[in-house]
Formats: C-alpha cells, structure tokens, sequence
C-alpha cells in the first residue's frame, strides 16, 4: 500500500493544480507497472452522455525521478471544457501507456466525443491500456466483493479516504460553484478526483491476483496427499511462489481445483483419480469389442479370435482400460487422455514420475486449469 506525505506545497495558476508527492513507497508490482511513460488519469463529468453534459475536472498522475506527480485540469465554467481537455491532451502525448478505472468503459470514450464536439486531435487507439476494473472484473469468482466499484475494492485493500461523496453527488456542488464559486466547493471537488487518482496507484497490488492468472510465479513444491477437499480421497498439491504478492489473503473453490492464497504463496489442490478409466479408440468402426475382456481391439487382430467371443465395438465400448492415478483436465493437452465415459466432459491424463519432473508441461497444465478458472 502507498503511503503519502500530503503536506507538501501547492502552487495553482490558471485552472491547473499540480501537486509533487515525494514520500511514497512503492510495492513491488506498483513499482514494475508505475514507469515513467504512464499515466493515470480520472475524469469528473456532470452526466454519462457527453452530448449531454459537460466535463469539469481531469485529474492524472504522472512519475519521474523527483517522484509522483498529482495534476488537475479545472474548469470553472462550461465554456472551459475545451480548454482543459486541450491542456490534458498536450500532457498526454508524453506518454504510452494509460491507467485507469473503469476507463475503457467510460472515461475514454466520453473524452473521445468531446474531442470530436472541440475538434482537438486524439490518439487514444495508439495506447496501451490497463483497466484496473476491467481486470479485478474477470476474477469475481476469486475475490467475492459485494460489487467492482473503485470505493469498494479501496475498502478490500484496506485504504482509507478523506473524501466521502461520490461523483454523482457531486454534480450539483459543480453546478453550484459555476454560480457562486466558493473555495469550499472547489476543494471539495478537487478532493474526490484527487483521491480517485492517488487511489488508483494504491489500488495497483490488486492487479497481482491477475500477474498470478498470467502465469508470474514459479513452483516451489508438489505432492501428493490424503485430504478430504474433494470426494476423492487423494489429492495432488502444488505450492506456488509468486512474483507479485497478494495484498490480501484469498480461497475459492472451483471445479476440479481449490485455491489458497496468501501473500507470497499460492497452494492449489487438484484432485487424484485412483482406479480404472478408458481410452477410447476414434474410429470404432474398425474395432472389435471382447466382452469377456471388456477391451476392444482393432479388426486386423480380431480376425483371429473366434466370432462368438467378439461383437462390432461401439462409440461407447471401444476402449481399452488403464488402471493408475490420474489429475482432470478440461480440454486435451495431455495425451493420451482417458475418461469414465466417451462423452464426458472432463477427462483424465496420467501422473507420472516423467510428467512430474517435466517443468514446463507441470506449468502449461496449471496455467490450462487457471484459464479454465477464469472462464467457468
């Protein structure tokens, strides 16, 4: 979590504040992501429809060696709005790569219609983009939080905020001030996109649950285990290290897997199938099924037993058994996959010593079941 030194000294000209921010620590993840080509930025706008209503307030941060910097384009009037967004575009071209919340989804087109309404150039389809909404969104089933809202994963990650208005409630305070501009209003306004902004680098280390979807840990153990997690009475466990921490601890349950996640560690427990499963031959039109066997075999071989202990093998019967431990997978990355049954969805590959001691195969199959996690 970053933590700021506020007293620091203000300086205002035209409708531009800027504040230098030089005490804060950096996590790891924040540090790797926060580079001096990008920048964050929040819009205030008094509706949803930029045809309809008007943009007030940009407010972005922005890093160098002398540390973060906090700017804000005001407009005191509506006839102003162009003004800023001029301003914001100029600061804009320095960079390469925008953060924002939600901003995908409206701040960025609600920018691209105004410049369109002023005629002032954009480039916005020549950035590189992270939503941190949009990334904390795909894991719902992960974190649980009652909704995705900026406030709400702040209050998830534990950071407090002097501002207590949302921006709808402060359209009318913006209305108001137009009017009657007081100082009050006006730090009150530039309170919420202040802290929305400086927010959105304290909410930076919950795109560490993501960097772990992503593939950046490496694994520190397997195992094979008794628990009683799953129906099945052994379970395969991985211990994971990851690269980025876990601001706050995490557990989920999902199909064929359970999650822990603390910190720097990860634990995943898959499920062992111990017995007998099927392979299943493709084309079983060129198979024979023994009953007695309960196994098929190809026809050239079949020729050589006697008719009455062989019948023409069927899609669901032309297999051959396998008894051993087996994990799940959801599509076939693993071969030679076995199942209970030819139609089910889920099926099985053998662990082996060689398959254990493959790194990269153990890391595709972990990655195949956490991709598989985020589209369940």
């Amino acid at each position: 979590m970053f933590l700021c030194n506020r007293h620091i000294k203000e300086r205002e000209f035209m409708k531009i504040t800027r504040k230098l921010l030089t005490d804060i620590h950096f996590t790891e993840i924040a540090n790797d992501i926060f580079r001096e080509d990008v920048i964050f930025f929040d819009i205030e706008t008094t509706g949803f429809s930029p045809a309809r209503t008007s943009l007030y307030l940009i407010g972005c941060a922005t890093r160098d060696q002398s540390g973060v910097c906090i700017t804000q384009f005001f407009a005191e009037q509506k006839e102003e709005q162009s003004q800023i967004l001029s301003e914001f575009m100029n600061l804009l071209s320095h960079y390469q790569t925008i953060i924002t919340f939600n901003g995908l989804g409206f701040d960025i087109p609600y920018l691209k219609a105004k410049c369109h309404e002023f005629e002032i150039p954009e480039q916005f389809d020549s950035f590189h983009f992270i939503d941190i909404f949009k990334s904390v969104s795909k894991l719902k089933f992960l974190l649980n939080l009652p909704n995705y809202k900026q406030k709400t994963i702040e209050t998830f990650l534990e950071i407090d905020r002097e501002d207590t208005y949302t921006g709808g409630e402060l359209i009318e305070i913006y209305h108001n001030y137009c009017l009657h501009p007081e100082k009050e209003a006006l730090q009150l306004l530039l309170l919420h996109n202040y802290e929305d902004v400086l927010g959105m680098l304290d909410l930076l280390p919950v795109l560490s649950y993501g960097e772990f979807f992503r593939g950046n840990y490496q694994i520190s153990d397997c195992q094979i285990l008794n628990d009683d997690t799953f129906s099945e009475s052994s379970v395969f466990s991985l211990t994971i290290h990851l690269k980025y921490a876990f601001p706050q601890k995490v557990s989920c349950q999902l199909p064929q897997l359970f999650l822990q996640g603390n910190q720097n560690e990860v634990i995943l427990s898959i499920p062992v199938y111990v017995g007998e499963l099927h392979f299943f031959y493709d084309n079983y039109k060129d198979y024979y099924y023994l009953p007695a066997e309960d196994v098929a075999i190809h026809k050239s071989v079949a020729a050589f037993v006697d008719k009455e202990f062989r019948e023409k093998a069927k899609a669901s019967n032309c297999y051959t058994r396998k008894e051993g431990q087996f994990l799940p997978q959801f599509e076939s990355i693993i071969t030679p996959e076995f199942k209970e049954n030819r139609n089910d969805r889920i099926s099985y590959f053998e662990l082996t010593d060689e398959w254990l001691n493959s790194g990269v195969q153990l890391h595709n199959y972990i990655q195949h079941l956490l991709h598989h996690a985020l589209r369940t």
